[in-house]
């Protein structure tokens, strides 16, 4: 089964990430081979990072929300929120399996990239702390 995490980053959580950031790592190796891709989302200006995305191949609901809530920054307050939802991975490829480690573009003139997201500043006007499957 496949699932997409999402989750933003809390505003001045920065030095705390910096310092998880192996065991961060760590947490992620060991899913390494059902990562289907990962990455920041990031600022309109494609430099800050305020949050991440992961989709991954899980056995089950209970595997997925144990790889939302059990990852260190999640535990440690890193993050604002997390989204855990069901995916559908319809181009049945990882990010690695393409030159350059991002997929394919879709349409001429597009940029390979599994997906992308912008955070417009601020917390959300109703923060999601539960980590659902839908």
């Amino acid at each position: 089964m496949e699932f997409f995490r999402c989750h933003r980053d809390r505003p001045g959580s920065m030095a705390l990430w910096r310092e998880l950031a192996e065991e961060h790592r760590s947490s992620m190796d060991r899913y390494a081979g059902r990562m289907i891709a990962r990455g920041p989302a990031l600022t309109d200006d494609g430099e800050t990072a305020t949050g991440s995305v992961h989709l991954v191949d899980l056995p089950d609901p209970a595997a997925a929300r144990a790889f939302a809530s059990d990852e260190p920054d999640h535990r440690a307050g890193v993050y604002w929120d997390v989204m855990l939802r069901r995916w559908r991975n319809a181009l049945e490829r990882t990010m690695w399996d393409s030159p350059g480690g991002t997929f394919p573009a879709a349409r001429p003139g597009a940029t390979g990239s599994s997906c992308s997201a912008s955070d417009r500043g601020g917390p959300p006007t109703s923060p999601c702390r539960a980590t659902g499957t839908s």
